[in-house]
């Protein structure tokens, strides 16, 4: 539906444009069990975006994040490169709140991302804040723990 959107360069700005495009998709979310439903989209080196949705099963277990979707989307098409992800979610009846990325999300992200990686978190559209990847995960598990 939303197809590839390419984004030229990273302000604040286009920001705010992955804020609206997550919250968006938050709608498209599966979560009967829950009612938390959730929209990431993210930001790939070379400008492309993906977007991901969550998606709930009974047993929870089998159960997808937005984060997830979103990553998993990207490296389907080719794109394991990434600048920044924005991620929104919480019940359709509450106020949201700021959305970070879980502990399986965060060891997903550190396979791929950069120093310099962004996690956008929004409120709404106009209210997010924005963190480096590594003071949200300052002693990550990754490659260089298994690769000698």
């Amino acid at each position: 539906m939303f197809g590839i959107i390419v984004f030229i360069g990273v302000k604040i700005m286009e920001y705010r444009q992955l804020v609206e495009l997550a919250f968006e998709i938050r709608e498209f979310a599966y979560a009967p069990y829950s009612g938390f439903k959730s929209g990431a989209v993210i930001l790939c080196e070379n400008g492309e975006v993906y977007t991901g949705c969550n998606v709930e099963i009974a047993s929870f277990t089998p159960s997808v994040s937005a984060c997830q979707a979103a990553i998993s989307s990207a490296i389907t098409n080719g794109n394991k490169a990434f600048k920044a992800i924005a991620i929104v979610g919480g019940s359709d009846d509450e106020d949201f709140n700021y959305c970070a990325p879980s502990g399986v999300c965060r060891q997903m992200l550190e396979e791929f991302c950069k120093k310099d990686f962004n996690v956008i978190m929004a409120k709404s559209v106009n209210e997010f804040v924005v963190y480096n990847f590594d003071d949200l995960f300052p002693v990550p598990f990754g490659k260089k723990n298994i690769i000698s």
